[in-house]
């Protein structure tokens, strides 16, 4: 077995003992004392540990080294330190720097620290130095993967020294502390090094100036050592301080399916649904909602179960979700809808395939328009998403003239089969949700815009959701502030006192709702949310969702103990300012 360096030399270990420094920002950098003057890496001859260990030379003639958390203990940072001594250094107290990877990268690729603003122009790059930007690019996506994070943002500040990276975790918009301050050249030409990657990008180069899509495949190491594939959609926005590019990270070539509708948090009312439209010949089920609210999750999750002897192609950019015995298709879209044509050609030698179900990833123009009244009315079973805000407001995105389906299609029995409008909600951590006495209790008690509150106003509050409900405040549950080890464990960066997100959702079966039908043909948007708030339904508190809007059915998720009912208020409202707050989200 071959030793480290640090087990074949057992009597010189007091190197372990000595102390680090964290350095987290070029500001904290320059404040070092005696000053820091440039490295020593190619003096000494250790490029090659570029982006991991770096020696560097301070003011006074001595010297130290630059390493990330994980070489401060390491056998590599030993050696630099005793050649180092060798060639006649004296090494600073303590000796050991540890810095994060984007700061010791922009160190390594300069012989100073610049103190002015960073460059906006991407520099050339040496392999070594790609190299280590692309390490520094797999290292953030990496990290968004261990904490589940959805959406990686990279946001350019050319007005400013330091950029920062931010991560969707949970539905959150979250900076963590190591990717606050990255120099923003280093960010640049990161960029720009992973943009090489990118495949179907609109653009040889990343441009920091225009708006730019793409797909990119990764292949990262987890602890375990096992290799994970990753794809990222790779979608860049041209601000007026720079560039923002935001990834979305979906799972490539994964193995593992989506959860069942009942664990994404569909009641079994909706789950009826669901699988009533899915076998029901022709027609399209929709799911709308916003950007980030699991359609995509719940479409892949309802056509996996489609049974084998029904033939099951998919169109999407990209592919997200594995579904079994189904012919899963990529097709690149660009910004300028210029491969509209393609799309068509596509659909065509689709049509000549005698598929029985077909999913389209997202309906967003009037290729897929023409694709929706194509197909919807010649048998096809046809499952696509679209962004609206509610379930009514769903026909009126297709007619649109953004997509221009046309609104008598719409309103022709069999043609929308089951449209769906969900979000995604914090669900409670079962394990330390409080009751109401706790939350009264509770030193810091803050309503859903984060003000602290007082015992009368609780009581106030708590009043108002009584007579809306009909229920007693017994029922209700609320996030500990402070979470326990049980949801901690998931995520640092989630919120405390919850354990991931649970659909809620309004749906319309169209040809089992005829009025609806009758206000789709004539463009009739007051007459259908009138129509949709007067619909019978069950109490409030009763598991059947039929004639409920996506806030009566987060109302009985709040009355069985999933939800906060301040997670309700950000979404819907405050119960203290709503009459009744129970209608149709439009």
């Amino acid at each position: 077995m071959k030793l480290t360096a640090y087990e074949r030399m057992p009597l010189d270990q007091s190197w372990r003992a000595r102390a680090h420094q964290v350095i987290d920002t070029h500001e904290q950098l320059s404040r070092l004392n005696p000053a820091f003057v440039r490295t020593l890496s190619r003096s000494l001859g250790v490029m090659a540990l570029s982006g991991r260990v770096c020696p560097v030379l301070f003011e006074d003639g001595r010297a130290g080294v630059f390493v990330v958390a994980e070489y401060c203990q390491d056998d590599q940072t030993q050696a630099v330190l005793k050649l180092l001594e060798q060639k006649g250094f004296r090494l600073v107290e303590p000796s050991i720097f540890v810095l994060a990877s984007a700061l010791l990268i922009a160190i390594d690729r300069t012989d100073h620290v610049e103190r002015q603003g960073a460059s906006y122009a991407v520099q050339s790059d040496t392999p070594a130095q790609r190299s280590s930007l692309g390490e520094l690019f797999k290292e953030m996506i990496t990290w968004a993967v261990r904490h589940a994070a959805s959406d990686v943002h990279l946001n350019v500040d050319k007005f400013k020294q330091d950029s920062s990276v931010y991560f969707t975790i949970g539905g959150r918009y979250l900076c963590p502390e190591r990717y606050r301050y990255i120099p923003t050249a280093t960010m640049l030409e990161m960029l720009s090094v992973a943009w090489m990657g990118v495949q179907g990008g609109n653009g040889a180069v990343f441009d920091p100036m225009i708006e730019q899509q793409g797909r990119l495949n990764l292949n990262l190491v987890e602890s375990s050592g096992v290799t994970r594939s990753i794809a990222l959609r790779w979608a860049s926005l041209a601000t007026d301080s720079g560039p923002s590019v935001c990834l979305r990270l979906l799972a490539s070539q994964q193995l593992e399916l989506t959860p069942d509708l009942r664990t994404l948090g569909y009641l079994d009312c909706q789950i009826n649904a669901l699988h009533r439209a899915r076998s029901l010949q022709g027609g399209a089920v929709i799911l709308a909602g916003v950007v980030g609210s699991g359609k995509s999750t719940t479409i892949a999750t309802l056509m996996r179960d489609i049974p084998a002897d029904r033939k099951v192609i998919t169109i999407e950019d990209p592919v997200e979700y594995p579904i079994p015995n189904a012919l899963q298709n990529t097709i690149s879209r660009t910004l300028d809808d210029r491969d509209g044509n393609s799309f068509d050609i596509k659909l065509k030698t689709i049509k000549r395939s005698a598929m029985n179900d077909l999913l389209i990833g997202e309906i967003r123009d009037s290729a897929g328009g023409r694709a929706l009244m194509d197909l919807a009315g010649c048998g096809v079973n046809l499952y696509t998403t679209v962004h609206a805000g509610s379930v009514l407001l769903i026909p009126d995105r297709l007619a649109s003239s953004f997509i221009g389906v046309a609104r008598d299609l719409l309103a022709t029995p069999g043609i929308l089969k089951l449209l769906v409008y969900q979000m995604l909600l914090p669900r409670l951590c079962s394990m330390c949700s409080i009751d109401y006495s706790g939350l009264k209790s509770h030193q810091q008690l803050r309503d859903f815009e984060g003000f602290t509150r007082d015992a009368d106003w609780l009581d106030r509050w708590l009043d108002a959701i009584e007579s809306l409900t009909q229920t007693d405040r017994q029922v209700l549950r609320f996030r500990s502030p402070s979470g326990c080890n049980t949801c901690q464990s998931r995520s640092l960066l989630a919120l405390p006192g919850t354990i991931g997100r649970t659909v809620v959702a309004e749906m319309i079966e169209p040809q089992r709702e005829m009025e609806f039908l009758d206000g789709v043909k004539k463009h009739n948007g007051l007459g259908l949310l009138r129509w949709f708030n007067t619909r019978q339904c069950t109490a409030l508190s009763h598991p059947l969702m039929t004639g409920k809007s996506v806030h009566q059915a987060a109302i009985y998720k709040m009355l069985i103990g999933q939800i906060d009912p301040r997670e309700l208020e950000i979404r819907f409202g405050s119960f203290l300012n709503s009459g009744q707050g129970c209608g149709a989200s439009v």
